[in-house]
C-alpha cells in the first residue's frame, strides 16, 4: 500500500512492487493481517505530523501487523524462519511482505492461544495503553478516570487497569456506554460537565487518571483534585496541563507485551475486532477508522 500524495483514504494505492528481502540482521515477515491506528492516517494527510516520524511521500502505510517470518538473514538472533511473530514497523506493515531489523523495529513471537487478528492490534495499542497506566500505577482500591475509553487504545487501558484491581470510569459517547461496561468499566459522557458527572459516579473520589485523547479527561481529574503525578497523557503533546505526565508506547517496559499476550492467552483480556478488511478494501477500513465511532480495532488481511 503506498500513497504518493498526502491526503485521505482515497491517497493510497494497491501497487505490485518488486518482492523485498532480508538482509544481515534483518527478517521478512510474511504477513497475514494489520491492524490500523488512528496515527496511520493521520500521519497520510498531515505533512506536518509525518516529519514528527521522519516518513516522506512517496511512503507505505500502516504500522502494525503480524505474520510468519519466512526469510532470515545471516546475524539474526532470536528469531528464524517459521516463527509466527508481530511487531511494529512504522510505515511499511500494509504489504505482503514487510523486511524488520528488530530491535530497531519492534518484533515479538506471537505465542499460542493469540490469533494474528488480534496480534496485528497490539504493537501501538496496547503498549500506549501499558505505558499510560505505567506512568499512574493503577492498584486495588485505585479508582480510574480514563479518557477515551471505548478507542482502540481505551479497550486495552480498561481491560489493563482492572486486572490491576481498580474501578475504572470510561468517558465514551452514549453510544458506546454498553460496549463500555461489557470491558467493566462505568461509562460517563464526554463534554462539558465531566468533572461533574464523575463526582456523582464516584462520591469517594477519583485516584487516577489518564487522558487517550486530548486533555479533557486530564483537566477534569485535576478539578477533582487527583495528583498531578498520577494523571497521565499519550495525545496531549510534551507539555500536557497542570504538570501532569506525558508518556506513550515509547515509555512501555520491556515486558509489557509479554504480559499483553500472556493476559490475551489466558482469557484475562479480550481484544474487541470492531471490523476486518481485505486489504483490497483498504480504503473502506481506513475511512471506518477516521471516522472514530469505532468500537475496537479495525484489521486488514492478506
Amino acid at each position: 500500500m503506498i500513497y504518493e500524495t498526502f491526503g485521505g483514504p482515497e491517497a493510497l494505492e494497491l501497487r505490485e512492487v518488486p518482492e523485498p528481502h532480508a538482509g544481515p540482521g534483518e527478517v521478512r515477515v510474511r504477513v497475514t493481517a494489520a491492524g490500523l491506528n488512528p496515527m496511520d492516517w493521520a500521519i497520510a494527510a498531515r505533512p506536518e505530523l509525518a516529519a514528527r516520524f521522519g516518513i516522506a511521500v512517496p511512503s507505505g502505510f500502516g504500522s502494525d501487523l503480524a505474520g510468519v517470518i519466512d526469510e532470515a538473514g545471516d546475524g539474526v538472533e532470536g528469531f528464524a524462519a517459521g516463527d509466527r511473530v508481530h511487531g511494529t514497523a512504522l510505515g511499511k506493515a500494509v504489504a505482503d511482505h514487510v523486511v524488520i531489523r528488530p530491535p530497531a523495529d519492534a518484533l515479538w513471537r506471537t505465542p499460542e492461544g493469540v490469533g494474528d487478528e488480534v496480534a496485528a492490534t497490539l504493537g501501538v495499542a496496547g503498549l500506549t495503553a501499558a505505558a499510560a497506566l505505567a506512568a499512574i500505577g493503577p492498584r486495588a482500591g485505585d479508582t480510574v478516570l480514563i479518557g477515551g475509553a471505548a478507542g482502540g487504545v481505551g479497550v486495552f487501558a480498561v481491560q489493563l487497569a482492572r486486572l490491576a484491581g481498580a474501578t475504572v470510569i470510561g468517558t465514551a459517547s452514549p453510544g458506546t456506554f454498553g460496549f463500555l461496561r461489557r470491558l467493566g468499566a462505568e461509562p460517563v459522557a464526554y463534554g462539558a460537565g465531566l468533572a461533574e458527572r464523575v463526582r456523582a459516579l464516584a462520591p469517594g473520589g477519583v485516584t487516577a487518571a489518564t487522558d487517550l485523547f486530548g486533555t479533557e479527561t486530564a483537566e477534569a481529574a485535576l478539578t477533582l483534585g487527583v495528583a498531578p503525578g498520577r494523571i497521565s497523557t499519550v495525545a496531549a503533546g510534551p507539555n500536557p496541563p497542570g504538570g501532569v505526565q506525558a508518556t506513550g508506547a515509547y515509555s512501555a517496559a520491556a515486558d509489557a507485551m509479554e504480559r499483553i499476550t500472556a493476559a490475551i492467552a489466558g482469557g484475562g483480556l479480550t481484544v474487541p475486532i470492531a471490523a476486518t478488511f481485505p486489504v483490497e478494501k483498504i480504503r473502506d477500513a481506513v475511512t471506518l477508522q477516521a471516522g472514530r465511532h469505532v468500537h475496537g480495532k479495525v484489521v486488514v488481511t492478506f
